[in-house]
């Protein structure tokens, strides 16, 4: 599935397995100019509010929704306070396993986030959402 537009990548999920299954299909695409993960959102929020992070255009966000210390919501909240200077940088999609009505309810009161994805992550689903961006 070879793209001609290329991507950043963060992976945020407190499953390793989960995380690992969405590197390897972001890295299958051909797509991806650089990817980073997160085993933890905090930490996620911390590289994007550091002074030393470069904000690179067209980078996609994969954020899980139920995690320890942070869950999606919660991150996705603190995102969206951040200032536009770093937002306008990122597309941000939430990604989980939950078919918790309320969640997916949940989901789409949040003006950042483009669209709910179901894991575990594959490459028709990725190749819907890049042809979005």
């Amino acid at each position: 599935m070879a793209q001609s537009k290329r991507h950043n990548f963060i992976v945020i999920d407190d499953s390793r397995l989960d995380s690992f299954i969405a590197e390897k299909v972001i890295r299958n695409t051909g797509a991806c100019d650089d990817l980073v993960s997160f085993l933890d959102a905090t930490m996620a929020l911390e590289f994007l509010t550091s002074g030393s992070t470069e904000h690179k255009p067209q980078t996609v966000i994969l954020v899980d929704i139920q995690m320890p210390v942070m869950n999606g919501f919660q991150f996705v909240e603190a995102f969206e306070e951040l200032p536009e200077s770093i937002t306008a940088n990122y597309a941000v999609f939430v990604i989980s396993s939950s078919i918790n009505e309320a969640d997916l309810d949940r989901v789409h009161n949040y003006a950042c986030v483009r669209q709910f994805l179901n894991k575990p992550l594959n490459s028709n689903v990725l190749g819907a959402l890049l042809q979005q961006l």
